[in-house]
């Protein structure tokens, strides 16, 4: 049971947080929107986007809030820093890892920037959405989000109309989903954050210059890769496993799922050392590593990858990276379920970021609360995940934390209800009246293009 007191003590920490971010806004207003924007998407509203946060709020109209996204003057970049560094004080070890993948929010009609029609790994098919490349950060103590890039089309940057209706920077050109990975590598790189390993799936780990990057970085890598995927100085991966005798396959843990340990049988082929000068001279060696995953049930199924590491590194210790990569799936599903990732309504370039940043803080706010709650012995809050931690039912934090609007209970909570409600049936009316009349002219204009 979550006691009032640990309630109350979360609330003094997320105000703290936002307070850490305040000096990004030049105005006092802005402070406050966001911070009622932040608190709005820790609460269990029907659908996290500006009108419903306003009227949680108590504000009058969402224009306060649909101004902060759109409108106002403040850097989301600037509160990716700010995330970075609490995720690094509240999650940070030494042998973190940066996951990186992409994931897909699905929307309707082709004004939003970046949407088109393309396959989403979140639908599972194609369909009309936008793609958004992310890292997030996972160690012992917990895994958040920590920086996103949106990906645009060439149906977009070969558009310049359309980008700048969107209002897409003049500067921004295409770019494939591995170099946005890339760009958030080294901005990652670059921040607080202490990270011993970057891993992703096979669409960037078939990546040469990606690869290429981490290791010129002097950073380890376990990064799954195509079965037609060419290993250094070798043939296709595949083949070097084809011969594998039985005694070459291990069963082995990569980590704790829904039920239970997931076991394969794995191998794994050492691939040249790589030699490289640090700056005190001394010449670190590495080794690349080519792995290879079975499943037990099915020998078909093999999955590969490539990995870059010390030559200490241990086969096991490989493993459990490759098993790490599904945590930044848990981010995205506990990011969209409980702060309002994807339930947004902004359709320019900024807008998105806008959004999406503050969510990611919100996220990494509840997983540094959870962090906080193993630590003491708090009550047991969901089953046993890996090493042995507790994984965090996000819904009790939110519960727990939850921000009664400024409005009182009773009449006057009565009377803003009636007032949002007769405020929205006004702005649907108005915006009904326009969608038909713009309807109407779009019909009339092409009836008299058909007359002869």
């Amino acid at each position: 049971m979550i006691t009032e007191h640990a309630a109350a003590q979360w609330d003094l920490e997320l105000d703290d947080l936002l307070v850490s971010i305040g000096h990004r806004f030049g105005r006092v207003e802005l402070r406050r929107r966001m911070r009622d924007y932040v608190r709005g998407l820790l609460v269990p509203v029907a659908r996290k986007n500006s009108w419903q946060l306003a009227e949680q709020a108590g504000h009058r109209p969402p224009d306060g809030l649909q101004h902060l996204l759109a409108g106002s003057k403040w850097e989301p970049d600037d509160i990716r820093d700010d995330l970075q560094g609490y995720v690094s004080g509240k999650l940070g070890e030494a042998d973190g890892l940066l996951i990186i993948d992409d994931t897909g929010f699905i929307k309707k009609g082709t004004t939003l920037a970046g949407v088109q029609r393309q396959y989403s790994g979140t639908a599972g098919r194609t369909e009309n959405c936008q793609i958004g490349v992310f890292a997030a950060y996972a160690s012992a103590r917990g895994r958040a989000l920590v920086d996103r890039e949106l990906y645009l089309p060439k149906s977009w940057t070969e558009d310049p109309e359309r980008c700048r209706a969107a209002r897409v920077p003049d500067g921004r050109e295409f770019a494939t989903k591995g170099e946005l990975a890339r760009r958030i590598v080294l901005r990652a790189l670059a921040e607080p954050l202490p990270i011993a390993c970057v891993t992703a799936d096979s669409a960037y780990g078939q990546d040469n210059r990606f690869r290429r990057l981490l290791e010129q970085s002097g950073v380890g890598y376990v990064l799954a890769v195509p079965t037609s995927q060419f290993a250094v100085g070798c043939s296709r991966i595949e083949v070097l496993f084809a011969q594998a005798p039985d005694e070459a396959w291990e069963e082995i843990s990569c980590g704790d799922g829904a039920k239970g340990p997931r076991v394969y049988h794995w191998a794994a082929v050492r691939l040249p050392a790589v030699a490289e000068f640090d700056y005190q001279g001394e010449v670190p060696h590495r080794m690349r590593w080519a792995l290879a995953r079975r499943s037990i049930r099915r020998p078909d199924e093999i999955a590969y990858y490539l990995a870059y590491a010390p030559l200490q590194t241990t086969v096991q210790e490989l493993v459990r990276v490759a098993g790490a990569r599904w945590a930044i799936e848990e981010c995205f599903q506990a990011a969209k379920n409980e702060c309002g990732l994807d339930q947004y309504e902004v359709r320019r370039y900024v807008g998105w970021y806008r959004h999406i940043t503050p969510a990611m803080l919100a996220h990494a706010f509840l997983a540094a609360t959870a962090h906080q709650a193993r630590e003491k012995g708090a009550e047991q809050m969901g089953q046993p995940g890996p090493s042995g931690s507790q994984r965090p039912r996000f819904g009790d934090f939110l519960a727990a934390c939850r921000v009664r609007p400024p409005h009182l209970s009773g009449h006057r909570g009565r009377r803003h209800a009636l007032n949002w409600s007769s405020w929205r049936c006004r702005r649907q009316a108005v915006a009904r009246h326009c969608h038909y009349q713009r309807r109407c002219r779009t019909i009339e204009g092409r009836s008299r293009r058909d007359r002869p």
